[in-house]
């Protein structure tokens, strides 16, 4: 385990400086590998904010209480995420107020404000 001692966003990705890479010929072999940490480390969300990772596998109802399927993943456009739901077949909803009317973890659901034919 490292420690890092900086680090920002660059485009999208991460820029990071770690405690026992002293050099660009050590930094340059650990280009492109992941940085994971807990999810106990991370810190806590406000209210009505959620970690992507809190949302995947949430299964996905409409407001007329049609099963849609699950979250398998989030995708960012730039204008909003999107939450791609698998069940009968795929679909893409954008995660905005106006389709995500309600999100609970306790139960497990999101609700939305879509047509299941779209």
């Amino acid at each position: 385990m490292v420690q890092i001692v900086a680090g920002k966003t660059h485009g999208k990705g991460v820029i990071a400086q770690f405690d026992s890479v002293a050099d660009r010929d050590t930094a340059a072999q650990l280009v492109g590998l992941e940085i994971v940490i807990k999810p106990e480390q991370l810190p806590p969300v406000k209210q009505g904010e959620y970690y992507w990772s809190d949302l995947v596998g949430l299964e996905v109802v409409t407001v007329d209480g049609q099963e849609l399927g699950k979250v398998d993943h989030l995708i960012e456009t730039g204008a909003n995420d999107v939450l791609v739901v698998k069940g009968d077949r795929e679909r893409l909803l954008p995660y905005t107020d106006e389709c995500v009317v309600k999100i609970s973890l306790k139960s497990g659901v999101i609700r939305v404000d879509w047509d299941p034919d779209f």
